[in-house]
């Protein structure tokens, strides 16, 4: 199982940026799709966004216009760009790794997640 790290993020007040990002610790070339989970205190982890090896992508409604992902194939690390943040943004961000399509996410391995918040 690939190792994810994810790192990038931070307190900032609403309306700022942060770009997360997820280190895999192999390669993620052949991994048909690569996603950004979150979760909120009493919240269930959800998904956010998610990209395939071609490229494709698609959103939560929650986040769409505001979130951009993308992957860098050669330097195995996926990105979530994510502007205009809002308090309810608020979450833990998680990676997570979707291999074969169909959905198929890894929920047994996760990595350590990266602590946003958005508050004035």
């Amino acid at each position: 199982q690939v190792q994810l790290v994810e790192g990038g993020g931070g307190f900032v007040p609403p309306g700022e940026s942060l770009r997360l990002t997820c280190v895999a610790s192999g390669s993620i070339s052949s991994i048909y799709g690569m996603g950004w989970y979150r979760q909120a205190p009493g919240n269930e982890r959800e998904l956010v966004a998610a990209v395939t090896s071609d490229g494709r992508t698609n959103y939560a409604d929650f986040v769409k216009g505001r979130f951009t992902i993308s992957r860098d194939n050669v330097k195995n690390t996926v990105y979530l760009q994510m502007n205009s943040l809002k308090p309810e943004d608020t979450a833990v961000y998680y990676c997570n790794s979707d291999p074969v399509g169909y959905g198929r996410w890894r929920y047994d391995y996760w990595g350590q997640g990266t602590q946003v918040t958005v508050s004035s």
